[in-house]
């Protein structure tokens, strides 16, 4: 009788796993399709952000007026955009939609990263040694960006039972790198009700 019972419930034990591990379904999905499962901050609030808040500062008039004075294509550098809200959010993931926004725009030119700034400095060093002269890149030809653009981003939540508001807000400000001047200042705040 005990082993009756072992082995009928190895066999619905067996079954259960059977049944739950082919339930699993994969579909793909177009990259621009949202989808939030989690309520959490996601790549379509990414995007969204990016793309807004970067077509503000292009468009306003103090960008402008700034470019107009240069009486060239501003050279932007993205800087650090700090996470402050209590999730974690991929911050290079995130200055990387800012930096593909700016550079597809056209109406300013981007500067590299100091991270990549590095490698292509040790690329450099290596063709001085490498490479033929007529081929090696030259030192102390960089373009040097006029704007840096940097903030944070914070979030606030109110929780009751089951219902959850959580509101993210991305503080950004581009700066001109020479005088410390503030060419721009902005905010883009995206809001999430969550019911369970």
């Amino acid at each position: 009788m005990k082993n009756s019972i072992k082995t009928l419930t190895v066999v619905i034990f067996s079954v259960a796993i059977l049944f739950g591990c082919s339930q699993r379904t994969v579909t793909r999905v177009s990259p621009d399709q949202q989808i939030d499962l989690s309520g959490r901050w996601n790549d379509v609030d990414s995007k969204m952000v990016a793309n807004k808040m970067v077509q503000q500062f292009l468009n306003s008039p103090r960008y402008q007026q700034y470019s107009s004075d240069n009486g060239r294509t501003p050279a932007i550098i993205v800087g650090y955009i700090k996470n402050k809200t209590s999730e974690h959010i991929d911050s290079d993931n995130y200055i990387k939609k800012f930096e593909m926004e700016i550079f597809n725009s056209g109406l300013a030119d981007l500067v590299e990263s100091a991270e990549f700034r590095e490698k292509l400095r040790e690329e450099r060093a290596d063709q001085q040694e490498f490479s033929s002269p007529e081929t090696a890149a030259s030192w102390g030809k960089e373009y040097g960006a006029d704007l840096m653009l940097f903030g944070t981003m914070t979030s606030e939540t109110d929780t009751y039972n089951k219902k959850k508001v959580v509101n993210y807000i991305t503080t950004l400000y581009l700066t001109d790198l020479e005088t410390n001047k503030r060419v721009w200042y902005g905010q883009e705040e995206i809001k999430k009700y969550i019911e369970n």
